[in-house]
């Protein structure tokens, strides 16, 4: 058995996995001969780590979604508490994923693993009451957003916000005219992106509607072009499929493109599904539509769970909406084309947004990485100094 320290990480999907690659990248540098060992996908593996599991396996959403494959969490969660309990790593860090990872956290606490939750929970938007499991789980909650550490501050659990690596990732120029040089767009072209989500379900539901939107929108703006970014085969093979149906599959209008960055950067406007995809747009300085839509279900238990006013994220930074926003039933294409339209005509300026969307990037560009690998850091040599 190797005798080199061992750092414990769980992620549970592509964002959790970004994060984990750049927080092993920093703690390398304080502990060189480290071993990270858990679940993660191709970034934290192309740096050394050794995934135990499909990282895919852990990426579900929701209330009822998850419910058909407990068995199969259940056992990976007994696995890796074997694991770790024999192994004894210096911490525990689990990123995101907090259906999984704050039950493994706790379970590993017991044991006196110290433990990291790293991306707090929604408390905030509901289930505060969730906080107790919190403080019974973690020994450190790493935050993302400022407004995220006041629930933690309250009730006595050690956090630290440490910003947003894609702030740090991301400068303040503008690489617009690059962008639409990439994809043969001129530099004078009318252009819509449209982000209706990277999982199979938010497609089918929100696809339909920015598509309608498209479409009733070419009646106003005739010139109007649109970027549709997938993330994978399967999501290329989906909105085609919708394309097809809807008779739009021209090449010369509606384009897809596998760089989302890149489609985000070359639009006059995004509309876009509720997610980190709002806050890549609100670093790149984009005017922006947010819509979303939830399995019915998985909607009736949120909406009378969640308290919060909004749910995209540059309102939630900002305190008040900057951006609009479409759940649910009031996600409709005419509310969508409406704002196309109007932004496409020129009927608003975006100067003062795009003023707001630079004092929020400011704010988050705290060298996220450095910052958590200081904290876990420092939790351990606490730990080792007791």
């Amino acid at each position: 058995m190797s005798e080199a320290p061992l750092i414990g990480i769980v992620a549970g999907e592509k964002s959790g996995d970004i994060l984990g690659a750049g927080l092993i990248a920093a703690l390398r540098k304080k502990y060189p001969d480290a071993e990270f060992v858990g679940v993660g996908g191709p970034d934290m593996i192309a740096l050394g780590f050794t995934s135990l599991a499909d990282m895919e396996r852990l990426s579900v959403m929701g209330f009822v979604e998850p419910l058909g494959r407990l068995p199969e969490l259940f056992a990976l969660k007994r696995r890796l508490k074997e694991y770790f309990i024999k192994r004894r790593p210096l911490a525990f860090i689990g990123i995101d994923s907090p259906d999984f990872n704050l039950r493994l956290e706790e379970e590993l606490k017991q044991e006196a693993i110290k433990t990291v939750h790293y991306v707090s929970p929604s408390l905030w938007a509901y289930r505060e009451k969730r906080i107790h499991k919190v403080k019974r789980a973690v020994d450190l909650m790493l935050t993302l957003f400022p407004f995220e550490t006041a629930v933690y501050e309250q009730h006595g659990v050690a956090v630290k916000c440490v910003g947003h690596p894609l702030a740090d990732s991301l400068g303040f120029e503008d690489h617009k005219l690059r962008s639409r040089q990439k994809f043969e767009l001129g530099e004078d072209d009318s252009i819509v992106t449209l982000m209706p989500g990277s999982r199979g379900g938010e497609i089918k539901r929100l696809a339909p509607v920015f598509l309608d939107a498209a479409v009733e929108s070419l009646i106003d703006c005739p010139n109007l072009k649109f970027l549709i970014p997938y993330s994978s085969a399967a999501n290329h093979a989906q909105i085609n499929a919708l394309l097809r149906e809807k008779s739009l599959f021209r090449g010369d209008q509606f384009i897809l493109v596998d760089d989302s960055h890149g489609a985000i950067s070359a639009a006059d406007l995004v509309v876009l599904s509720s997610g980190t995809a709002t806050l890549e747009t609100l670093l790149l300085r984009r005017p922006m539509i947010v819509g979303y839509k939830l399995a019915a279900i998985t909607f009736a238990i949120a909406s009378r769970l969640v308290k919060i006013p909004y749910v995209a994220l540059p309102n939630l930074l900002a305190g008040r909406q900057l951006v609009p926003e479409y759940i649910q039933h009031d996600l409709t294409a005419q509310k969508v084309r409406d704002g196309i339209v109007s932004h496409i005509s020129g009927a608003e300026d975006h100067a003062g947004l795009m003023q707001e969307f630079e004092k929020i990037h400011r704010s988050l560009r705290l060298d996220a990485s450095a910052q958590a690998a200081a904290a876990v850091a420092g939790l351990i040599e606490d730990s080792v100094a007791q």
